[in-house]
């Protein structure tokens, strides 16, 4: 009987994990597409094998952990001109690196050194990041009234709002029906354009200047945010949201290498799991890992009976409807910072998430720790405002 509820607990099928499982195609679909279209990323592979990663992290956490692309490298790789090779790559090198952290359990240390006011620094900064992106995307549709523009994502908005608390109709399902009419009403001609079958050709390692160039250009940068946002932060958001099953540091960290040495050889993303997406997920009902699991199932259907023609659909998916999915997913991550309220550890958050949206995660993370550090010391003191009780109130 105990086993049959904490399975229950780990694992569920309905709607409100559907809808949940939707909440990150908001940063899941336009980094995919433009490593796809500007660095020669394989989709078929891709999709196929964060597929297979959903599938297996949903059985294995039992929560709604998300499988997403390496942000650092996927947006180094979009700006600068990756090649496939130098993405792999890349991906390859940073989950070495993270699972060696997690199999000597030094990323249990650094878990523990962590203080929380930096942490929640940094999902306030990502949080804050993808409500920006939200607003972006939405307001560079550039058209008040059309398929795809305002108007559709104030639609929406509406939607969400009314199924906000609702445990039967999930909004984000709504929603990315929404999105798929609008997608097929503006471009009928997709319908057409199907072709079936797996496209994968086998990855191409170059020589040794596409490995050089993939560590220097996008291991460098991943590894700090894959170790702070995609192990530490999503173990503490976890934590918030299920504080009877947390993920453990250690389990994702030796979850992330794995992934990436696995399936990296073989064509997929660089992929991890990140804070972002568990919000995202979370937010819209997701509430087990049978989330992750149904849409791991759907990601290996799409890319196994449509993988010639996807690429097209993603590209012209509604930018308006993916706008909304990462504007709410932004505001459930930077909610979560609402409980520091001592004024040492508010300061050191805003610290934090300032230096991260000014410079990059790495900095915000070094100025966020080294001030906490400070205070704890005594070396600086944050005085407390002056009350009623010591005769200088209002």
């Amino acid at each position: 009987m105990f086993s049959s509820i904490t399975n229950k607990r780990r694992l569920q099928f309905n709607r409100s994990e559907a809808g949940g499982a939707l909440g990150d195609l908001g940063t899941f679909i336009p980094l995919l597409v433009g490593m796809v279209n500007k660095c020669g990323l394989q989709l078929g592979p891709a999709l196929l094998f964060a597929g297979l990663m959903n599938v297996v992290t949903g059985l294995a956490f039992g929560i709604p952990m998300p499988v997403q692309p390496m942000k650092a490298i996927a947006t180094v790789a979009i700006s600068e001109g990756l090649n496939e090779a130098q993405i792999l790559t890349a991906g390859m090198v940073t989950g070495f690196v993270i699972l060696i952290l997690g199999v000597t359990r030094l990323i249990e240390w650094l878990n523990r050194v962590m203080p929380r006011s930096v942490v929640r620094g940094l999902q306030l900064a990502l949080g804050l990041k993808l409500l920006t992106k939200g607003f972006d995307e939405i307001a560079g549709t550039g058209r008040l009234f059309a398929w795809d523009s305002m108007a559709t994502a104030t639609v929406c908005v509406v939607v969400v709002l009314a199924l906000y608390f609702s445990s039967r109709v999930p909004g984000a399902l709504v929603v990315f029906g929404i999105g798929l009419i609008a997608l097929f009403a503006a471009n009928p001609n997709l319908l057409g354009e199907i072709r079936f079958g797996l496209d994968w050709a086998w990855p191409n390692f170059g020589n040794w200047e596409d490995w050089k160039t993939g560590m220097l250009r996008g291991t460098i940068p991943q590894i700090p945010l894959t170790t702070l946002n995609s192990v530490i932060a999503v173990c503490a958001l976890s934590m918030d949201h299920f504080p009877d099953r947390p993920a453990g540091p250690r389990k994702v960290a030796i979850s992330v290498g794995l992934m990436n040495l696995l399936c990296c050889p073989f064509g997929a993303m660089p992929m991890c799991h990140g804070a972002g997406g568990l919000a995202a997920q979370y937010r819209f009902g997701a509430r087990t890992g049978g989330s992750v699991v149904l849409l791991g199932g759907a990601k290996i259907a799409l890319a196994l009976l449509f993988g010639g023609s996807l690429l097209a659909w993603l590209q012209a998916y509604p930018h308006s409807v993916l706008g909304v999915l990462l504007l709410f997913s932004g505001l459930e991550l930077a909610v979560v910072c609402r409980d520091q309220t001592a004024k040492t550890d508010f300061f050191v958050m805003i610290l934090t998430a300032g230096a991260c949206l000014a410079v990059n995660t790495a900095l915000g993370f070094a100025v966020g720790w080294a001030m906490a550090a400070l205070l704890i010391w005594g070396v600086f003191k944050i005085e407390k405002p002056p009350t009623a009780k010591d005769g200088n109130g209002d």
